[in-house]
């Protein structure tokens, strides 16, 4: 499956976010990348500001640009509110949730445990980073996983009552989906408006 492989923290860097998870550099240098990146810089266009906050959430959610436009063109599909339910259809993604668990510290490294095979969709094993869990699936640790060290040290003092659509079981090493998220319940700092906006142009 595709990825971004390129440089992380540039990426975090052009949006003053650590995006992809704790970021030493970030801390060092808050603005953005290049020769100019310390002075100030000529106001952004309309369309600017609408492209960096969709490249900001496919960034995000690690998602590539085809893929990205085909959840969104899904979500104006169906009825709601699009900007809401193009989330709600990310954070349903199966190495999102596995990130979200706290199985991974990070959604790049959930992606690699979904790929090796580490994690399982209601008892049977899912290698696919983008399958979409439904509510009430249950996602966890393959058996001979959970030994893991990585996995040990991602969900060692993980506060699994942070996101309420979520369900932890300590002893099975696996949590339901209860249902999809709310708007104010997902963390991430993306206007979502403004990427409806940027495809309705």
């Amino acid at each position: 499956m595709a990825r971004y492989t390129g440089p992380k923290s540039r990426i975090a860097r052009r949006f003053g976010e650590p995006i992809f998870g704790a970021d030493k550099v970030l801390s060092k240098r808050n603005f953005p990348p290049g020769q100019h990146g310390n002075n100030r810089r000529r106001k952004t266009s309309e369309y600017g500001i609408m492209l960096a906050e969709k490249q900001k959430a496919r960034y995000t959610y690690g998602v590539l640009e085809k893929q990205f436009h085909l959840m969104f063109e899904k979500a104006a599909r169906t009825s709601g509110i699009t900007g809401e339910i193009l989330l709600q259809n990310l954070e349903s993604r199966l190495d999102n949730i596995v990130y979200r668990l706290g199985i991974a510290p990070t959604r790049a490294a959930a992606r690699q445990l979904v790929n090796h095979k580490h994690i399982t969709v209601d008892g049977k094993v899912v290698g696919i980073a983008s399958y979409s869990v439904a509510p009430g699936q249950i996602v966890g640790v393959r058996e001979r996983s959970k030994s893991l060290e990585v996995i040990e040290a991602a969900l060692a003092g993980f506060n699994h009552s942070k996101y309420p659509w979520l369900e932890w079981d300590e002893n099975s090493k696996s949590g339901k989906y209860l249902h999809k998220p709310e708007r104010a319940d997902i963390p991430e700092n993306i206007k979502e408006q403004l990427i409806v906006e940027f495809y309705s142009k």
